[in-house]
């Protein structure tokens, strides 16, 4: 007592802050969503999860805002290419021309060759005798009546002037004029000259050259000269594999092939093509290089990892929207609206969905429909195949819940039934729903990753991390060109395992007997 006597106000005034039982601020009271955060944030594989989920969403889409390239910008790059120009045989067999107005078919050609191989001076056919005769070296004419219908030659004239038409009565006197050494001949009213192989006009203009090649341009539009033919075939004969040839476009580097299956020369032409910087290797303008299409493969990344979330967030979202309503209906109502919604569920369970997802892709690429359009089918599909196990779940939930003295008392103030179900049951489910969803987003990124690597899921010009990985269909890609394909697959790892890890955290500070 005498102690309490001597105590002064301010002591009184102390003692009585220290052990006051109503004072509230002696016991902190941490509401449920709390209680959650800190059993989660507790738990450092799930933040370390969250936080890889997080890079991944900005890297998505606040790095393709922010890319100076669009999805779909090509880039392109000049390079020297060998491509076909031109092809020279050598002209071994009989070729055939028919005079103006005559009949000179294949049966008769025929009978022709087997003439002169017997070095017969004529030969009959259909009762009609026809006359061949040797003009000079390398070339037969063959006459019916006394009338020239036709002659067999090896020999090719070529025209040296763009555009100009050989006749049958030119081509005739030019090649025996040749065969024989002649210094002239008379054709289609005109006088020629000839001096060696070539053929002149009666100004001493050149009008065709003769030789036993053939020398012909791949591009129709494309006129060879007699310098650049008789610079190839001097090269053929010679044995080179390339040659040098100056035209009014400048000089050209040229490359011979030899093909002994069709005894062709190919001729290549080196040219400067501009083409797709395809597979181009990382540099300060694409650090991690360009694609097969000559497109910047961080900013496709980029773009692919906003694709893959959004499909995976969307078809959960279906998918839980139809589990949650037909798991809270079977699951309240029991009875046999219980036993027809859980036997759909049965069915949903044993469809088979990767056939029917590989037969549904299929269709759309036969009926070839826009990429738009298709990655809302795929994930309306996806979504409406994926709702069983939340209906289950949710089922199961409120099986549990409708039985306690909470939903007694909302029967007895006589609230509806809809309000029952989602205003009281369902937002009881919602910890367990949260689980089940954010599991499931890693297996659909991947079922989706999975479609689009086979070529079913997402089409170009749209990028997922699926369809970028689709180019190690190619081997060569896979073994010399990592920066393709290792980093889709890197950040589809990371984000699949993210949602594992953020799942399970959840799960965990949701479970109330959890030990933290």
């Amino acid at each position: 007592m005498s102690e309490e006597k001597n105590l002064n106000p301010q002591q009184e005034g102390t003692s009585k802050e220290q052990y006051s039982l109503n004072d509230d601020r002696r016991v902190k009271v941490l509401s449920p969503g709390a209680m959650v955060a800190k059993r989660f944030f507790r738990n450092g594989v799930a933040v370390f999860g969250m936080i890889v989920l997080i890079a991944m969403f900005l890297f998505s889409f606040v790095g393709g805002v922010i890319s100076p390239y669009a999805e779909d910008e090509k880039f392109y790059t000049t390079e020297y290419q060998l491509k076909e120009y031109a092809g020279v045989t050598k002209n071994e067999e009989l070729r055939f021309a028919v005079a103006d107005g005559q009949e000179f078919g294949g049966a008769v050609q025929a009978k022709t060759v087997l003439a002169i191989k017997q070095n017969a001076a004529s030969f009959v056919y259909r009762d009609v005798t026809y006359d061949v005769t040797k003009e000079g070296e390398n070339i037969h004419s063959v006459s019916q009546g006394g009338t020239v219908i036709g002659i067999a030659y090896k020999d090719i004239v070529s025209m040296t002037v763009e555009g100009a038409e050989i006749s049958f009565d030119f081509r005739l006197n030019a090649l025996k004029a040749y065969a024989n050494g002649e210094s002239g001949f008379q054709a289609d009213g005109q006088s020629f000259q000839m001096d060696d192989n070539t053929v002149l006009a009666a100004d001493g203009s050149e009008v065709a050259f003769i030789s036993q090649y053939v020398v012909q341009s791949v591009m129709p539009d494309i006129f060879l000269t007699r310098d650049f033919k008789e610079s190839a075939i001097a090269a053929v004969e010679s044995g080179n594999a390339e040659f040098k040839y100056t035209s009014a476009e400048g000089e050209h580097d040229y490359t011979i092939a030899y093909d002994p299956t069709a005894k062709v020369w190919s001729i290549q032409q080196e040219t400067e093509t501009y083409v797709f910087d395809a597979y181009s290797y990382p540099s300060k303008e694409h650090p991690l290089g360009t694609d097969k299409n000559g497109m910047d493969m961080l900013t496709r990344l980029m773009y692919g990892g906003r694709v893959s979330l959004v499909i995976g967030f969307i078809v959960v979202a279906i998918s839980a929207f139809l589990g949650v309503v037909m798991g809270g209906v079977a699951g309240y109502f029991g009875g046999w609206i219980d036993n027809l919604i859980m036997r759909a569920v049965d069915v949903f369970y044993c469809i088979p969905s990767t056939p029917i997802l590989i037969i549904l892709g299929a269709t759309m690429d036969a009926m070839r429909v826009d990429p738009t359009i298709r990655m809302l089918y795929l994930m309306l599909i996806l979504g409406f195949l994926g709702w069983a196990g939340i209906a289950r779940m949710v089922r199961g939930q409120i099986l549990s819940l409708r039985e306690q003295e909470f939903m007694t008392a909302t029967e007895a103030c006589g609230i509806s039934v809809s309000r029952r179900i989602f205003r009281h049951l369902i937002p009881n489910v919602i910890p367990q729903l949260i689980v089940t969803c954010t599991m499931s987003l890693g297996s659909t990124i991947l079922t989706e990753a999975t479609l689009s690597f086979l070529g079913l899921g997402v089409k170009f010009p749209f990028a997922s991390w699926g369809n970028i990985i689709n180019d190690v269909n190619n081997t060569y890609v896979l073994t010399n060109y990592w920066f393709i394909w290792i980093p889709a697959g890197v950040c589809l790892l990371m984000t699949v395992l993210a949602f594992n890890l953020v799942g399970d955290g959840l799960r965990d500070a949701f479970d109330p007997r959890m030990k933290r």
